[in-house]
């Protein structure tokens, strides 16, 4: 069993795989430990009060080579699961081989491109608001995005946050009416229509942010509004990129899998966690979906 990714649905699915004696190789990547090393505090993992994100995954990896994982720090290049046994090429130039493939490369959010967004990404910049949104209660926080996704996670915030503001480009949301609804009668969110963040402002010690400066796009005109975190809501891209013309995905690129299943268009390949999930995206559902992977691989191959 080979596996392309190393965040939790990679891990979870090589300890699985390694008790279940399929011998699994594990390739990780250009972010070893996914989207959870570039996280701070996680409070929402099973059995840990607090865990920083980074320390969870070194934890995970070293549980799957204590399982018997074979784990290859390299990037894949190429995939061809034209045949059986599936053929992988690296950035090293090594070739691999496998009787079964579970792939668990993630998603990675858009973001707006700001170096200040960059700078206080973890310490007031999110791209998730189930995450985060606790560490906000009783603050004020903006949530950029005109989609189901940006509303959702404005309203969630409403729940921790004493103020939201809603920034859109547009004059318009882009969300479903009945979510649009529900935005505007609570009373803690605040529009702000044809309007875009070009700037983060905050303090360096501690990191941490203070303000946004946000431009009027239907004139030259800046202001800056006080916010004591900013959530990116628009949108994710899967990293698929590889799997284009040979496995089934939808509109947005995420692999598409069997109902209640992990397994992908093609017999002997299955996807867990972000690269097909993107409704939860969360570290949890990710093992979850590691598990089954793994569990489903050694069903294959036991009758393949």
């Amino acid at each position: 069993m080979l596996i392309i990714g190393s965040g939790p649905a990679g891990y979870t699915a090589a300890v699985y795989g390694a008790r279940a004696l399929l011998a699994p190789v594990l390739l990780q990547g250009l972010q070893p430990g996914g989207q959870l090393t570039i996280t701070t505090e996680v409070e929402n993992w099973p059995g840990d009060t607090m865990v920083l994100g980074p320390d969870l995954m070194l934890r995970m990896e070293a549980q799957a080579r204590h399982a018997g994982t074979e784990i290859i720090t390299d990037i894949v290049t190429k995939v061809d699961l034209s045949r059986r046994p599936f053929r992988i090429e690296t950035d090293s130039g090594q070739g691999w081989t496998a009787d079964t493939l579970v792939i668990a490369t993630g998603a990675q959010a858009r973001w707006l491109g700001l170096p200040t967004e960059t700078r206080y990404r973890g310490f007031g910049v999110s791209a998730c608001a189930t995450c985060d949104g606790f560490f906000f209660r009783g603050k004020v926080v903006a949530v950029v995005g005109g989609g189901n996704t940006a509303v959702e996670e404005a309203m969630f915030l409403t729940k921790f946050a004493s103020r939201v503001h809603l920034i859109h480009r547009r004059g318009e949301l882009r969300a479903d009416k009945t979510n649009q609804a529900r935005l505007m009668a609570n009373p803690k969110v605040e529009m702000h229509w044809h309007s875009e963040v070009i700037d983060v402002h905050g303090s360096d010690m501690p990191l941490k942010v203070e303000a946004i400066t946000l431009n009027d796009t239907r004139a030259a005109a800046t202001r800056q509004l006080a916010v004591d975190g900013l959530f990116v809501a628009i949108g994710h891209v899967p990293a698929t990129h590889l799997f284009a013309g040979q496995l089934t995905m939808d509109d947005e690129f995420y692999l598409i899998t069997a109902p209640d299943s992990t397994a992908t268009s093609i017999p002997g390949v299955f996807a867990a966690g972000d690269v097909k999930d993107k409704l939860y995206r969360q570290a949890v559902t990710a093992a979850g979906m590691g598990c089954m992977a793994a569990l489903e691989a050694e069903r294959f191959l036991a009758h393949g």
